[in-house]
């Protein structure tokens, strides 16, 4: 099941769209939906997760917690509402194109794709720019 909180004044339109389109995601990687929560928050919410958890003191747009058991993709993915909507400007990106970029990129380290070295940010890039373009084609 994929399930939105909210964390923020921002609030996720169209759920089932998204929902759908995750789940497209996971099961054209050959994983099986599991419980996966999305959380929409602010830059000081998930900078006190990056903190408690983490032990890093800077702002983030995403951390994930993997709760995956073998081939059945869960988690809890945590967004910065406030880090896409800054994001989106230095990219040069619409808000819309950017938020599906970081849920994307959440699911994706879920399926054990990385993105610490350059190898794995350029087929993260790859993975992401794919899964963009099932919400699109599927709408």
């Amino acid at each position: 099941m994929i399930d939105f909180h909210f964390e923020s004044e921002f609030v996720l339109k169209n759920k089932s769209d998204y929902s759908d389109w995750i789940s497209r995601i996971i099961v054209s990687e050959d994983f099986i939906v599991g419980d996966v929560d999305y959380i929409f928050c602010t830059d000081d919410y998930l900078l006190e997760i990056n903190k408690v958890y983490l032990n890093h003191d800077t702002y983030t747009d995403i951390i994930t917690f993997d709760y995956v058991s073998g081939k059945v993709l869960s988690g809890d993915i945590f967004i910065s509402i406030e880090r896409v909507v800054e994001n989106s400007k230095i990219y040069k990106e619409s808000f819309k194109r950017e938020l599906l970029r970081v849920m994307s990129h959440g699911v994706l380290h879920l399926m054990g794709y990385g993105d610490k070295q350059d190898e794995e940010q350029e087929i993260m890039r790859k993975k992401e720019e794919e899964k963009i373009k099932m919400f699109h084609v599927e709408r």
